[in-house]
C-alpha cells in the first residue's frame, strides 16, 4: 500500500519500521516541527523525523493541517491509506478523508477504555490489571472510531509506563502490518459507550509525593510517572525522583524510613527499587543509599 506515516515521539517508530520490512511503500512521513532541546536550545527533529530521514523518506513538519494549502498538499500525495501513532495533531475531516482507506490509529488502550493523551501511565496508576492496543478507524472524536484489531497485555506489579511504553510500541508495529495485511476483511467494532474512561495528559503537579496516600496508589503512583515526569519527594532539601518502587512489609507514620529504601505510607509502606538524584542519572536504591543518608521521615 502507499501509506502516509504519522507520528512523533519513540513510540512511533517501531510502527515506520515494520510497515517498511513489511514492504508498503511510505509516500511522506508527517512530524511535529523540530523543538528546542539541550542545553543550546537548538531545534532537534522529533525521533520519528530522525528515523524518516535516516532511511531517505520525504519529511513534513506543518504547524497545522488546517490550512487548505497543507490539505491540498496531502490529498496530492495520492495515498491508500494513513497510518497515525502519536503524531499530537488534530487531522481535519479533509485529511481524514483523503487516503482512499481512510486513516488508521495505533491508540494505547484497550478503547473505550482511556481514551486521550496518556493511556499508559494512567492504566497504571489506575491499577488496572491489563492494557494493550487498538488499531482503530480515525473519525473526527477523540479515539472514538470503530475498533479493527485488539490485543491485551498484563500489567506486572512491577511494570513502569517505560516498560509498557516498549511492550506496547512493538506491539503497534505488528498490528498495524496485520491490520493492513487483512484490509478490507477485518469487521469494525463499534466502541460501547459503557466504559468510556479519558486520560488526561500527565499535570507535573501530579508527581509530588505524598505519604499520607496509601501505599497502593504511591507505588502506582511512581511506576506509572516513571520515567516521565518522575514522581518525587524532599530528601534533605533536595528533590529525588523515584522510578521503580512494589508494596513492602511494615506499617509507621507516613513518610517514615523503615530501613533501606523502605517507607511507610498512610496504610502499608513501599520500597524504592530505583531513584535518580538531581543532575545523577537514575541508579539502583542500594547505590543511591552509599551517598545519600535518608533521614528518619521523608516529607
Amino acid at each position: 500500500m502507499k501509506v502516509v506515516f504519522m507520528g512523533t515521539p519513540d513510540f512511533s517508530v517501531p510502527a515506520l519500521d515494520a510497515l517498511l520490512e513489511a514492504g508498503h511503500e511510505i509516500v511522506a512521513v508527517y512530524s511535529q516541527p523540530p523543538r528546542p532541546a539541550g542545553r543550546g536550545k537548538k531545534p532537534r527533529p522529533s525521533p520519528v523525523q530522525a528515523r524518516a530521514e535516516a532511511l531517505g523518506l520525504p519529511v513534513r513538519h506543518p504547524v497545522s493541517l488546517r490550512p487548505q494549502e497543507e490539505k491540498d498538499a496531502f490529498a496530492a500525495l495520492g495515498a491508500d491509506i494513513g497510518v497515525v501513532v502519536a503524531y499530537g495533531l488534530i487531522l481535519p475531516q479533509a485529511i481524514l478523508d483523503a487516503p482512499a482507506h481512510g486513516c488508521l490509529n495505533i491508540h494505547a488502550s484497550l478503547l473505550p477504555r482511556w481514551r486521550g493523551a496518556a493511556p499508559i501511565h494512567r492504566a497504571i496508576m489506575a491499577g488496572d490489571a491489563e492494557t494493550g492496543i487498538c488499531i482503530m478507524q480515525m473519525e473526527a472524536g477523540l479515539d472514538t472510531g470503530p475498533v479493527l484489531l485488539r490485543e491485551a497485555t498484563g500489567i506486572g506489579p512491577q511494570d513502569t509506563t517505560a516498560d509498557l511504553h516498549d511492550r506496547l510500541s512493538a506491539m503497534g508495529g505488528r498490528m498495524i502490518v496485520a491490520a493492513l495485511a487483512q484490509a478490507g476483511a477485518l469487521a469494525p467494532q463499534i466502541q460501547p459507550e459503557e466504559g468510556v474512561t479519558y486520560a488526561n495528559k500527565i499535570d507535573k503537579a501530579e508527581a509530588r509525593i505524598h505519604w499520607s496516600q496509601p501505599a497502593e496508589a504511591v507505588d502506582r503512583q511512581i511506576r506509572g510517572l516513571s520515567p516521565f515526569p518522575g514522581a518525587w519527594c524532599e530528601i534533605a532539601g533536595e528533590r529525588v525522583k523515584l522510578l521503580r518502587s512494589r508494596l513492602s512489609e511494615g506499617n509507621g507514620a507516613p513518610g517514615a524510613v523503615l530501613g533501606g529504601f523502605r517507607v511507610a505510607c498512610g496504610s502499608g509502606a513501599i520500597e524504592v527499587l530505583e531513584a535518580q538524584r538531581q543532575g545523577k542519572r537514575p541508579m539502583p536504591a542500594e547505590e543511591i543509599l552509599r551517598g545519600l543518608t535518608l533521614p528518619a521521615r521523608l516529607d
